[in-house]
């Protein structure tokens, strides 16, 4: 991995409320910002390896702990679904929006901003790109395994967005896959023989070959709409 320093940085949302994040720093002049959403296992380590590896390609990265709103630095086993779902369940997406929102601004003095989330925050970056381009820099984002997606299909991204599913993943089924792209047909849509969760290297169903597919997909859509 690489030797960038993960910084703890504080964020105040809109609403007054504080959250953490860490910020990876690129060497040399950044890209653009990438804000990477967590799962609903927090900011873990594989969040934070997330950030090192925008950084590594140039861009000054943030992982904010959308959890601290309901459980200060949440880091939940993989084992735990139950725990992350408790906790993700306990937000709202208005509240989220707000603290991303931060997150964007917290390294919009890089330039653009891309955002890229797994799971839960695969879901929350289709909201952001629905809600924040314009008011924010965001103009693009990848949205991995995000499950719940049918739900905020009243609305339109603003901002293009990558979309990566895996074709084994029982919590999506590609009927959910075939509704987002019903509603939103102007989505780039990769899916992967792989299972939920396939980037994450700290979980059994990590698949090297898709998770490196998909990043190179995302890192070539962040260099044409970000920088």
């Amino acid at each position: 991995m690489s030797h960038h320093d993960v910084e703890t940085i504080t964020l105040k949302a809109a609403d007054g409320h504080v959250l953490d994040a860490a910020l990876v720093k690129p060497t040399g002049k950044p890209r653009g910002g990438i804000v990477v959403i967590q799962e609903i296992f927090g900011v873990t380590r594989h969040i934070r390896e997330v950030a090192h590896q925008y950084a590594d390609a140039g861009y000054l990265a943030v992982a904010p702990a959308l959890f601290d709103r309901v459980q200060k630095q949440a880091d939940v086993p993989y084992a735990d679904v139950p725990a992350g779902l408790a906790l993700m369940q306990k937000l709202k997406p208005e509240q989220t929006l707000l603290d991303m929102k931060a997150a964007i601004d917290s390294v919009s003095s890089a330039g653009k901003v891309g955002m890229v989330g797994y799971c839960w925050g695969g879901t929350m970056t289709y909201l952001a790109a629905c809600h924040l381009p314009g008011v924010t820099p965001l103009t693009a984002g990848a949205s991995y395994y995000g499950g719940g997606l049918p739900r905020f299909l009243d609305r339109t991204p603003k901002c293009p967005v990558m979309f990566h599913f895996g074709e084994k993943d029982a919590h999506i089924p590609m009927s959910d896959v075939e509704q987002v792209k019903k509603a939103y047909p102007l989505g780039l849509y990769y899916t992967y023989p792989a299972d939920h969760g396939f980037n994450c290297t700290d979980r059994p169903m990590y698949d090297a070959a898709s998770a490196k597919l998909a990043f190179d997909r995302s890192l070539e859509f962040f260099h044409r709409h970000v920088g």
